[in-house]
């Protein structure tokens, strides 16, 4: 049975938009279905999308198949990104969730990095507060509260003060 001219067409333009997201940079499977679909802006507002779910699948496998789609390969650039822009390992946990992304792979590749995250804390704080780091209680806690927020974990924060006082 031939298949529809139209169709492929649709198929055809669905492959181009997917190498337009991917070459921006990689994205989780889950985003990069989500933009895949995405209404198309226009002059007239956003315009919906006349595929079906058997192309957007066709187009996923497609990309998954070339590897233009590969979550760890995402989790990994993800986490050296983040952490460049000093971020901690829970933030970046809570960030790849919400990219669709599983806590055991999460897990797996922030084990994997090599990325010292007291020294990358310590390096946070005295960038925002200056050095020597405050020792007083007070001022102490702000410090903590701000690289808790950042995503440091607590005892990557206490390690900090215990190497400052060597």
């Amino acid at each position: 049975m031939p298949e529809n001219p139209s169709r492929r067409s649709a198929v055809a333009r669905l492959r181009d938009r997917a190498m337009r997201i991917l070459a921006m940079r990689d994205h989780s499977e889950k985003e990069f279905r989500r933009k895949l679909t995405a209404p198309v802006m226009s002059k007239n507002g956003p315009e919906e999308l006349d595929i079906t779910p058997e192309e957007v699948e066709e187009v996923v496998a497609w990309c998954l198949e070339h590897n233009f789609l590969d979550d760890m390969r995402f989790v990994r650039q993800f986490i050296a990104s983040r952490a460049r822009k000093g971020y901690g390992p829970a933030r970046i946990r809570q960030e790849l969730n919400q990219k669709g992304i599983s806590r055991a792979d999460s897990e797996s590749a922030l084990r994997e990095c090599d990325i010292d995250w007291v020294e990358s804390a310590r390096a946070q704080a005295q960038r925002k507060y200056g050095e020597p780091l405050p020792t007083e209680y007070a001022a102490k806690v702000k410090v903590q509260r701000f690289l808790l927020y950042r995503g440091f974990m607590q005892e990557d924060i206490q390690e900090i003060w215990r190497n400052f006082a060597d």
